[in-house]
């Protein structure tokens, strides 16, 4: 059960520009689970386990959290992790479990009862998309490049934390190459392929059931703009005491600076996302057409849109 009064909002960039490249915003959950390693305990996050398909994993080891890091813009399937994650607590160990606040309040009620040991992290979560949707893009891709090696949902590393830009890797006759892309972004941020549930979230509310949320730092330049150098910032949330310990113990690692809470939140934090008047038709479509229709149609591709990006591309590579 949450036990502040009010939460807290900080600002975070991890220290170690490598470890900040690598993480999708300022680098706050390699911070949280590197301490939680560091005492023997284990860490549980979704990865990528192949281009189709995330999955929840457990990590005992730096190497293994790793693949944690980044964005995944489709549901992770849990598996056995709610068991796995009740072992750990009953052999003593830590346990840091992050997840959609839907995926860690269902912990909750699976656990039936609080633990000592149990750091829960929620992740702000924009809604659960289709992974029907997700699969036939990624089949639509492979029939014009090649086999999807690997995917990136945002690729800061080209493209700066501000910009939403997917990234697919692939390998056609030997050779690789990266294809980018806003179609599944645009289509996502169109509300359009939502699960319904998502347009009712519970969630959406001040205090979320983790210990400590975080998120994207997207309203830094209202509440700390000297903190933004557009290369992440991460938003972390106190929702418990024992969330505030555990950053505390954190603190004097990462750069952090308490901002204001209501500077700090963005109204979509606390909002479902409405459900579309054309989601109806979406599906309709999407059910009858091939994808390539959906792409133009809902993605955007082959609008100005992406030649923009075709052209950030180029200037990028010509910058390095």
């Amino acid at each position: 059960m949450n036990n502040i009064s009010k939460p807290r909002a900080y600002a975070v960039k991890h220290p170690d520009a490598s470890i900040r490249k690598e993480s999708q915003s300022g680098g706050i959950f390699t911070a949280l689970s590197d301490h939680i390693l560091s005492e023997g305990g284990v860490v549980y996050g979704c990865v990528m386990s192949e281009p189709y398909k995330a999955v929840h994993q457990r990590a005992e080891t730096a190497e293994q959290r790793d693949r944690m890091r980044g964005s995944k813009y489709i549901e992770s399937k849990l598996g056995d992790t709610f068991k796995n994650v009740k072992a750990d607590l009953l052999d003593g160990r830590k346990v840091l479990f992050s997840g959609t606040p839907c995926q860690v309040d269902g912990l909750k009620c699976f656990l039936g009862k609080p633990y000592e040991n149990l750091y829960l992290v929620d992740i702000i979560c924009h809604g659960v998309p289709s992974p029907d949707v997700w699969k036939k893009y990624l089949e639509w891709q492979e029939s014009r490049h090649g086999k999807c090696v690997g995917v990136d949902f945002r690729n800061k590393k080209q493209f700066g934390w501000a910009e939403h830009i997917e990234s697919m890797h692939f390998l056609k006759n030997g050779k690789k190459k990266r294809i980018d892309s806003r179609v599944f972004t645009n289509i996502f941020y169109a509300h359009i392929m939502l699960r319904p549930s998502c347009y009712e979230c519970k969630y959406k509310t001040a205090f979320h059931p983790g210990d400590i949320t975080i998120a994207d730092f997207w309203a830094i330049r209202e509440a700390l703009p000297a903190f933004d150098d557009n290369k992440g910032v991460s938003l972390v949330l106190m929702n418990s005491e024992k969330g505030q310990k555990l950053f505390d113990s954190v603190s004097d690692k990462v750069i952090c600076s308490e901002t204001e809470y209501k500077k700090s939140t963005r109204p979509t934090m606390f909002n479902p996302p409405k459900r579309p008047d054309s989601r109806d038709k979406f599906w309709d479509d999407f059910k009858q057409k091939d994808f390539g229709y959906i792409a133009e149609r809902y993605g955007g591709h082959g609008t100005k849109m992406a030649l923009k990006i075709k052209m950030r591309r180029i200037i990028n590579r010509k910058v390095k």
